[in-house]
């Protein structure tokens, strides 16, 4: 059989429309945001819930900061699937992240020592300072003039 008669598209096609796709999917909502916030939860949950041992010296970071770790790391998770699925709250999500990974310093074993508080920082900034695509940025710049290109003045004489 020939290749160019095989009706069904080669894996290399498929993935690269799966790339473009995903590109498209990003470029429309706060994804390093939503990405950001998400990752700032998991380190302030893990954290006070595992046995360390660094050097063979059993190291427990269980205090009574674990029921508020986990909801605040819940939360944080949360306000990153939902800055990627629901990008119009981008704004409430940000500031509560930020609220959320700043109340994680006193409560949750410094922030998720301080990997969650610093990645729950920069994810609701970025989420606030995020905005949409206009419909204007999809068109392409209009070309130069001819003389403004080659470093001419365009000035007339």
């Amino acid at each position: 059989m020939n290749e160019s008669s095989d009706p069904r598209p080669r894996l290399r096609d498929r993935i690269a429309g799966a790339r473009r796709g995903f590109w498209v999917w990003r470029g429309e909502r706060p994804f390093w945001a939503g990405l950001f916030t998400l990752a700032a939860g998991l380190p302030i949950i893990y954290f006070p819930y595992v046995r360390l041992t660094p050097a063979g010296i059993p190291l427990a970071l269980s205090t009574t900061a674990g029921a508020s770790s986990l909801v605040i790391g819940i939360l944080l998770i949360v306000l990153g699937i939902s800055l990627w699925f629901h990008h119009q709250a981008r704004l409430f999500a940000g500031v509560a992240g930020m609220l959320l990974a700043l109340a994680s310093f006193p409560l949750a074993n410094f922030g998720g020592l301080f990997i969650g508080l610093f990645l729950g920082l920069v994810g609701g900034s970025l989420a606030c300072a995020w905005a949409p695509p206009d419909a204007d940025d999809a068109q392409p710049a209009a070309p130069l003039p001819k003389q403004a290109a080659h470093g001419r003045g365009t000035r007339e004489r």
